[in-house]
């Protein structure tokens, strides 16, 4: 298996350190679920099920793995514990592209979508609005026309972070007094968006969860606002989730999907932590692509998602074995 043409030495190695401390945890954790062991058996298994487990990949998506596992063993009648990690990558491959992941090649928008309106939502903290500033960056080092929307304006923060965002960006950030109606912030971002030509929009919304029926209509007030300018609109709901929080982020995945039609996730600062397989698990069970995930605080540190080479990373590169 080659590398994807856009997936440079450079953006592998960035993946492969942001990685690192879930890698050596799960590693150093299989290691001892095979210690003495010669081929996979039922006692195997077993630890196994539990590294994953406890590696935040969650209890259905790992017991899904495992069953996957076991019908390898009952093949092959002998697999040694030496294959194992090669029969772990090649499963867990799998099991994302079944899962509607689709490797994205660029930082593109579809045609006929212009401009292509991105709603971001996710709780306060997980890195949204940093999230929006790299996307911003690279779509137009990409050389897309960019505008954001700064339609959280039940925070000072969020829309001061979104202006500094725009400016380190260079590109305009559409937005009104605090406390303005979040949908009339998304209908102006959108109309001007429209007569200047705009590829790209950027919608930031609050990350409020402590009232689910508040959020969804929230949610659904702006979407239905922006379809008076746009009627495809948004094009793309993007869920942004702190990789660190592990099985937290399964519940705002939740709470979010519940409030609004989600088609894409982000999955952040798994640089740091060794709770990266919660991107498997998340995947699993949302059936949503997961799109980007965030390796560190620079620019170049938000990558598309890229199912293989992120096994690779996180199991070992078996390329070539």
């Amino acid at each position: 298996m080659g590398l994807f043409s856009s997936f440079s030495k450079e953006k592998k190695e960035t993946l492969d350190k942001g990685l690192s401390k879930t890698k050596e945890s799960v590693f150093g954790k299989i290691a001892r679920a095979i210690a003495g062991k010669s081929k996979v058996d039922d006692e195997v298994l077993d630890n196994l099920e539990e590294v994953l487990v406890t590696s935040d990949v969650g209890v259905d998506t790992t017991l899904k793995i495992i069953k996957r596992i076991e019908a390898r063993v009952a093949k092959d009648k002998y697999v040694s514990t030496q294959e194992l990690n090669k029969i772990l990558r090649s499963e867990i491959a799998q099991l994302l592209t079944e899962n509607n992941t689709i490797d994205t090649e660029n930082f593109d928008t579809p045609s006929g979508k212009k401009p292509y309106i991105i709603m971001v939502v996710g709780v306060n903290g997980v890195g949204k609005t940093t999230t929006i500033g790299k996307l911003a960056y690279q779509y137009k080092k990409a050389g897309k026309k960019v505008y954001l929307g700064a339609a959280d304006t039940f925070r000072a923060a969020a829309v001061e972070q979104l202006d500094i965002w725009g400016h380190r960006v260079g590109v305009p950030v559409i937005q009104q007094k605090m406390g303005s109606d979040p949908a009339s912030v998304a209908f102006d971002t959108l109309t001007s968006a429209k007569a200047n030509n705009v590829d790209v929009v950027l919608i930031d919304t609050a990350g409020r969860l402590h009232n689910k029926i508040g959020l969804m209509n929230e949610l659904t007030k702006i979407k239905n606002v922006m379809k008076k300018v746009i009627p495809d609109a948004p094009h793309e709901v993007l869920l942004v989730l702190d990789g660190s929080t592990g099985q937290n982020a399964f519940e705002q995945a939740k709470q979010f999907t519940l409030a609004t039609e989600v088609t894409s996730m982000a999955i952040t600062k798994l640089d740091g932590t060794a709770k990266g397989g919660v991107v498997i698990g998340i995947s699993d069970q949302f059936k949503i692509p997961v799109k980007y995930i965030g390796l560190g605080e620079g620019m170049e540190d938000l990558q598309l998602f890229h199912k293989n080479e992120f096994v690779d990373s996180l199991f070992g590169d078996t390329k070539g074995k």
